[in-house]
């Protein structure tokens, strides 16, 4: 398989048709794009961590800002890139009862695990989103010499969780139709 082909495997996904189609198109192209800003951060924290190693140990040059900002970009990147993967249903699964239970019955399994996953990441994005008011309204930063702002990291999770619950309010419709 090309690596083009591994990317499209959303081909495979059915999207719903009328306003919920049109809304999962607007949620895919917003997925997308920060599919693209997450592999870019991914990347930019190993260049960061990689210069830590050569600055520290070969020229002996001592900084403290490496791992704020690695920490930062990867926890931006997991949480805004989750919608992405749950989309084309990349997340740790366990296909075992889909082979031994009736379609039927798979598909409420599905359905009902969907649902659970969407009430437990609404209640962390909600959750999220008061911690972040409160590093906000309290203008927390990081203790150390960076005092990076900890509303950057508190973002990145109320904003993945809540377009991740959105994308398992989204396909819970889907399960009982075939993909095209």
């Amino acid at each position: 398989m090309s690596a083009h082909a591994e990317l499209d495997l959303i081909a495979d996904v059915a999207t719903p048709s009328g306003l919920m189609g049109t809304l999962q198109l607007v949620v895919d192209g917003l997925n997308n794009l920060l599919a693209v800003l997450s592999a870019i951060a991914i990347g930019a924290a190993g260049l960061i961590l990689t210069w830590e190693v050569i600055g520290r140990y070969l020229l002996a040059i001592p900084s403290d800002w490496q791992d704020e900002s690695a920490v930062f970009l990867l926890v931006g990147a997991t949480f805004l890139s989750a919608a992405w993967t749950q989309r084309r249903r990349g997340h740790v699964g366990i296909d075992a009862l889909s082979l031994i239970l009736p379609e039927a019955v798979d598909r409420v399994r599905r359905v009902l695990a969907d649902l659970a996953s969407a009430i437990f990441c609404g209640f962390f994005a909600w959750k999220s989103f008061q911690m972040l008011a409160e590093v906000w309204e309290e203008g927390q930063t990081t203790p150390s010499a960076l005092g990076a702002p900890l509303w950057i990291p508190y973002a990145c999770m109320t904003a993945g969780m809540a377009l991740l619950t959105l994308q398992l309010l989204l396909q819970v419709p889907g399960h009982g139709r075939k993909t095209p």
